[in-house]
């Protein structure tokens, strides 16, 4: 299953009122592993950036001059999103700019069926918060120290790890998916081989010297023991 854990930055809050897109990051999972395929743009707004926006994600606006326009990058964005599930925290924020820029340039919004909002998720499963991405991370151990200010790559990452935690899929992750899948591109399990059957099993490495002192010692305990069945029946 491929998923895209996704994330934005913005000149404010609301594109009604004259706000741009100005970053998109995002990283590709299959089986909720990271395959370390990364989407990540700047984008020139068109507009100045806020102090109070630039406190938040340290984006200033003369660093996007010469970034390109939104629609310079839309066709990779759609082509590295497809038609797969996107995974984004507070999905209604980010969601709503992206389909205000999309609908600057002419293509189909994004449908909410396919998103998965991670907020929703952690408001569920830890009503009493807090339910940032910080805080999330502060929960579940996971390292944020990297993130000194909001970055849509930096939180995409960092909302993989929260995701797999929100799911409680992290020992399934670990303990069924290989490394070698991962690398290759290869679905996990595809192109995997059948273990090879030994021609002959492999010689016993207790001795009978082990067996005659166990079974004395379990003939020795006081009290009934599982084993005396055991060596009833093989002595019968």
């Amino acid at each position: 299953m491929r998923e895209i854990v996704l994330d934005t930055e913005t000149t404010g809050l609301d594109p009604k009122k004259g706000h741009r897109l100005i970053e998109v990051g995002g990283i590709e999972m299959i089986n909720r592993i990271p395959t370390g395929r990364e989407f990540h743009r700047f984008i020139n707004p068109q507009r100045d950036v806020p102090r109070e926006a630039q406190e938040i994600h340290g984006i200033a606006t003369e660093f996007l001059f010469d970034k390109p326009l939104f629609k310079d990058v839309v066709r990779d964005l759609l082509a590295f999103l497809a038609d797969d599930v996107l995974v984004i925290h507070n999905a209604q924020f980010d969601i709503m700019f992206l389909n205000y820029e999309l609908g600057l340039v002419g293509e189909k919004p994004i449908s909410f069926e396919r998103v998965v909002d991670t907020l929703a998720i952690a408001r569920r499963r830890h009503p009493a918060g807090p339910n940032t991405l910080d805080g999330l991370c502060k929960r579940y151990s996971i390292d944020n120290s990297v993130r000194t200010k909001h970055g849509a790559l930096v939180d995409s990452l960092l909302l993989a790890e929260v995701y797999v935690e929100l799911l409680g899929e992290r020992q399934a992750a670990l303990g069924l998916q290989t490394v070698g899948a991962k690398a290759s591109g290869l679905r996990p399990g595809a192109g995997r081989t059948l273990a090879a059957v030994r021609p002959e099993p492999l010689p016993p490495r207790i001795g009978e010297a082990d067996i005659a002192a166990h079974q004395s010692f379990i003939e020795k305990m006081k009290t009934p023991a599982l084993w005396l069945n055991f060596w009833n029946k093989t002595s019968a």
